[in-house]
């Protein structure tokens, strides 16, 4: 299966980020202003989506800043065919439906549950949404001198107001290892106790400060299942809004066989074999009641393509 052919839910945003504009002050006045520049509401983290059988994001224009918090400056996500596309957070509204006058046009919703139903532009547009949102909400206050900080460069900036500190702060992403082991033709999944009965995902874990990839695979695996692994190849990746990780797909292969599990990160870890995975993918459950993470998950993705050879 071609790199190509794999559907990774929050990636392939058309909208061109336009890194140099942003730090524009006189740009960015003007586009915040333009009767045709687009902005899209998230309120307390959900996105604004149109009603109907087709769900899309619902932009609205620069009129809806004057409904927002002042301190909650729009967020530029990027260019599309010379417009200007921002996120604003309208958070402080008590009721966004009834003051933005909504109606049944469109409705906030949680972007875990409706990401796999938009289009995939979309959906990755919405995840760069969510993050510098949920990342302005966090910071606040300058992690220096715990002074006020505000937003500069189109959202991609704050900075102290402490003239005696002038702190900078750019927003974060997490990097996690993602892993599927595997030996000769078995795949090992984990589970942990608060998941549905029977459901199984590849194992994971965030890349500490001072490691490589690979060295957080192989040590995340040896952790959580005792395996030794021998080699590591990475497959591809998945931008992951909750709130703001980079999800690195490796395949990894085994070493050792035996499992021993560490009872604080997962309940059980178990061998499956090649076909049982397979029947799993194609008609849930599986054997033994097998359940996997849903297609718009990169551990699905992963299971997938080794499942087809890959």
């Amino acid at each position: 299966m071609a790199e190509s052919a794999h559907t990774i839910v929050f990636s392939g945003g058309k909208l061109d980020r336009s890194a140099l504009l942003r730090r524009d002050a006189t740009w960015l006045a003007q586009a915040l202003d333009a009767p045709v520049s687009k902005f899209l509401p998230l309120w307390k983290l959900q996105v604004l989506i149109k009603s109907g059988n087709a769900p899309a994001l619902a932009w609205a224009r620069s009129g809806i800043r004057d409904s927002v918090d002042p301190e909650s400056p729009p967020v530029l996500l990027g260019v599309a065919d010379e417009v200007a596309h921002f996120a604003i957070d309208v958070s402080k509204l008590e009721d966004p439906g009834e003051e933005l006058g909504l109606g049944d046009a469109a409705l906030f919703a949680d972007l875990r549950a409706i990401a796999s139903q938009l289009p995939a532009e979309e959906a990755a547009t919405a995840a760069q949404a969510r993050s510098l949102v949920d990342w302005h909400q966090r910071h606040r206050y300058c992690a220096s001198c715990g002074g006020p900080s505000t937003s500069g460069d189109g959202g991609y900036q704050r900075r102290c107001e402490q003239g005696a500190c002038a702190a900078e702060q750019f927003p974060r992403t997490d990097p996690v290892a993602i892993m599927l082991v595997t030996h000769a033709d078995r795949c090992l999944l984990g589970r942990q106790s608060g998941w549905p009965p029977g459901m199984f995902s590849a194992l994971a874990g965030f890349v500490e400060p001072g490691e490589t990839l690979e060295e957080a695979v192989r040590r995340e695996v040896s952790e959580e299942a005792g395996i030794e692994v021998a080699s590591v190849r990475y497959r591809f990746s998945q931008p992951w809004p909750f709130p703001s990780s980079l999800m690195l797909g490796c395949v990894a292969e085994a070493a050792s066989e035996k499992i021993t599990v560490d009872s604080q990160e997962l309940e059980t870890a178990r061998w499956f074999p090649r076909d049982a995975v397979a029947q799993a993918l194609r008609s849930p459950p599986g054997p033994e009641g097998l359940w996997l993470p849903p297609p718009m998950a990169i551990a699905h993705q992963l299971v997938r393509a080794w499942v087809a050879g890959n």
